[in-house]
């Protein structure tokens, strides 16, 4: 990767991937190049199978997650005309996009400032961990503009009447207030209990079938705009065909003989 973004493997056959904004300078901030890099990795981590890539950890360096978007990319924003920058709100919209399709799960690991953009990625993550000082805000009203890419993923986590609330005002709030409306999903004390959360997060997943997580989180997707006679069919054929994989056979399997399924680690 670049200088802008750090992309790590750890874990039982390298499975568990690090992404990691590296702009620590200017608190993990947008620009082109960092969208460009984020749609990038995110495009190349969905096409690894479910044995080659199993959890992803989202991340910033230094003292924030993500500030938003960099001044000089918005300052430079301000000089182009209206079809450029529809180009560029659309890469931004892409990268997003990108992170709420990953097949995988995607742990966010937020601490100090997440705004605007920032609190953008907590919304396309599925599980959000969060520093108690961590600051979030859909700030962007308060330079004169909206927060209109991330509203889709945003009314989609927190729902209508919460945005109503914070998108016009761009009032900062804290990790409490995110836990509350759902941005947010826990909330721990200090860097350590930080790490060892998204530790927790981590096992929890590679404790379970990489099928079946897969399938579990793409099913929120698929039954989000069904009725209930389609949605009934639906489900009924992926539960159906997952019964049956072998992954199924071995989970119950390892549940009776009382072991360890084959795709678990080894305890520490």
């Amino acid at each position: 990767m670049t200088d802008l973004l750090r992309l790590e493997r750890s874990g039982p056959n390298d499975a568990i991937a690090r992404v990691t904004l590296a702009r620590p300078d200017v608190h993990n901030a947008f620009n082109a190049s960092l969208i460009a890099e984020l749609r990038q990795t995110f495009a190349g981590l969905a096409r690894e199978s479910p044995t080659e890539l199993r959890v992803v950890v989202l991340a910033g360096d230094g003292p924030s997650f993500c500030a938003g978007a960099d001044i000089d990319w918005m300052r430079a924003a301000l000089q182009l005309e209206v079809e450029a920058n529809e180009q560029d709100a659309m890469a931004m919209a892409d990268a997003l996009e990108a992170i709420d399709t990953c097949p995988v799960p995607v742990i966010a690991r937020v601490h100090g400032p997440a705004l605007g953009g920032g609190a953008g990625l907590c919304a396309v993550s599925d599980l959000v961990i969060a520093e108690a000082g961590a600051r979030f805000g859909f700030t962007e009203t308060r330079l004169g503009i909206l927060p209109a890419v991330i509203s889709p993923f945003v009314i989609a986590k927190i729902g209508e009447t919460n945005a109503r609330a914070l998108f016009p005002g761009g009032r900062r709030f804290d990790a409490v207030r995110a836990q509350r409306i759902g941005l947010v999903h826990e909330v721990v004390e200090g860097v350590d209990a930080l790490d060892a959360a998204v530790d927790q997060a981590v096992a929890d997943v590679l404790a379970s079938g990489p099928t079946a997580v897969r399938a579990a989180k793409a099913i929120v997707r698929e039954v989000r705009g069904l009725g209930h006679g389609s949605s009934k069919w639906h489900t009924a054929r992926i539960i159906a065909r997952q019964r049956v994989s072998e992954e199924a056979q071995e989970g119950f399997r390892s549940f009776v003989e009382k072991r360890r399924p084959a795709w678990a680690p080894d305890p520490d």
